[in-house]
């Protein structure tokens, strides 16, 4: 969820971002909620079965599908930031979920054997890799014949504003260059026709993409400001590299674009949308 600044697909990235996100998470989980019930709902895993979590982050969305799989089943927890599996190793022990395992893997580059899981879930993280094509490849590598993919991806970055909007603002002031096509990043596979085709590419069947309607509120435009800082390494970094005038003006500017989001109660409500995807391998 970067706008503008360093590369966002390096476990380095993610280690120094995970403080924030430990600080939102409560916020995150409840946004993000919608997604993940998707997408385990998507999965329907069974008892017994081992499901590997791609990109796992804080793991909540995976932690919310452990239970499931009692009482022989496993989850893999898995991300490349240590950061971050440390996290949902915290969160897992908070919640006394004993049946999950965590693992330092990479999306693009899964250290599993043949047809070793069941199910992969993944809540954005093949839009971040550089080679998403080979990324589902892999994935198509460890699941077993019959077994299920359910990922998640950010729909177009107009239908996000959230992140566009900033992004916008911060390549105005020639902050930020644009994202070029097909590069990784937050919307790098917002379009559906592209991500069906690439599942398909990959050797996945009975493919289903559905569109998630989000809605981020924030109690005011000071309230959205601190928190993508604290989100976004991104945005932190090339807002507050700047000298305090210009800091200032793009607040300013980013306040008015922001401004057709106020409620009633001058809170902001910023929609969002997310492309969730479900096959079978």
């Amino acid at each position: 969820m970067s706008s503008g600044g360093p590369q966002i697909n390096t476990a380095e990235y993610w280690n120094e971002a995970a403080a924030g996100w430990i600080r939102h998470r409560e916020l995150l989980r409840d946004y993000l909620a919608p997604v993940s019930q998707w997408l385990v709902d998507a999965v329907d895993p069974q008892p017994g079965w081992r499901v590997l979590e791609l990109a796992a982050g804080l793991g909540d969305t995976g932690l919310m599908l452990a239970p499931r799989l009692e009482p022989d089943g496993v989850l893999v927890s898995s991300d490349r930031s240590t950061a971050m599996l440390e996290a949902a190793r915290a969160r897992a022990a908070e919640l006394d979920v004993e049946n999950v395992e965590f693992a330092d893997l990479d999306v693009e580059w899964i250290d599993l054997p043949v047809a070793s899981v069941d199910a992969v879930i993944c809540r954005f993280g093949y839009m971040l890799a550089s080679e998403p094509a080979g990324a589902l490849r892999e994935t198509r590598r460890v699941i077993r014949p019959g077994g299920r993919l359910a990922l998640a991806v950010w729909d177009a970055a107009e239908r996000n504003p959230w992140s566009y909007v900033p992004s916008t603002v911060l390549r105005e002031h020639g902050l930020a260059p644009p994202q070029g096509a097909g590069a990784p990043g937050p919307f790098a596979l917002g379009d559906a026709s592209r991500l069906r085709q690439l599942l398909e590419d990959a050797g996945f069947q009975e493919v289903r993409i559905d569109a998630i309607d989000l809605e981020e509120a924030h109690r005011d435009f000071d309230s959205f400001w601190e928190r993508r800082l604290d989100l976004s390494r991104g945005f932190h970094d090339v807002v507050l590299s700047q000298d305090e005038a210009l800091i200032g003006q793009i607040r300013e500017d980013l306040a008015d674009r922001l401004a057709p989001y106020t409620d009633a109660n001058g809170g902001l409500k910023i929609p969002g949308r997310v492309l969730a995807a479900a096959a079978s391998a």
